[in-house]
């Protein structure tokens, strides 16, 4: 297992689309694995696998809440509920955060690491995260959807 390099703001591969995984291989565990590591070093709640550099549809997620982690690969949002508006940052974007409406509820299908089919009915924050991480998938990031006036830039020197 390693700590992979976050791509950040700039970095052309982010606007990229990832293709879906066709074979969930070594390469991909491995993946997974290393994702997991650096989604925990970052303190981050979702990491797609754009963000280090590799453009395949694998999302990890951890809302730190018992032992609740997620490995979505080929992930789908099949149905969207309510709206939620929420504060939102990205590991691509460190010290910018802003304002963005979300579904407050989704449904999402996808395969885990063991190549089984699963659906997830999720509300709140991992509903916000698993949006989050399909818009990377998909070369979409929350710095363009963030409500007009709402982005703050943290400057972490000014503590």
């Amino acid at each position: 297992m390693a700590i992979r390099t976050i791509r950040e703001e700039g970095d052309d591969i982010l606007r990229k689309k990832s293709k879906n995984v066709e074979l969930i291989d070594e390469k991909i565990l491995e993946l997974i694995e290393d994702m997991k590591e650096t989604l925990k070093k970052y303190n981050g709640v979702g990491l797609a696998a754009v963000q280090v550099g590799v453009l395949k549809r694998v999302v990890v997620i951890d809302t730190y809440e018992e032992g609740e982690q997620f490995v979505l690969i080929n992930p789908e949002i099949t149905k969207t509920k309510g709206e939620q508006t929420v504060e939102e940052g990205c590991l691509s974007f460190p010290n910018k955060f802003g304002k963005i409406v979300r579904p407050a509820e989704i449904t999402v299908k996808a395969l885990n690491e063991k190549g089984e089919k699963i659906k997830l009915v999720a509300k709140g924050l991992l509903a916000q995260a698993v949006c989050h991480e399909v818009d990377h998938l998909n070369g979409e990031l929350f710095i363009d959807k963030i409500i007009p006036g709402s982005l703050e830039i943290i400057n972490p020197d000014e503590k």
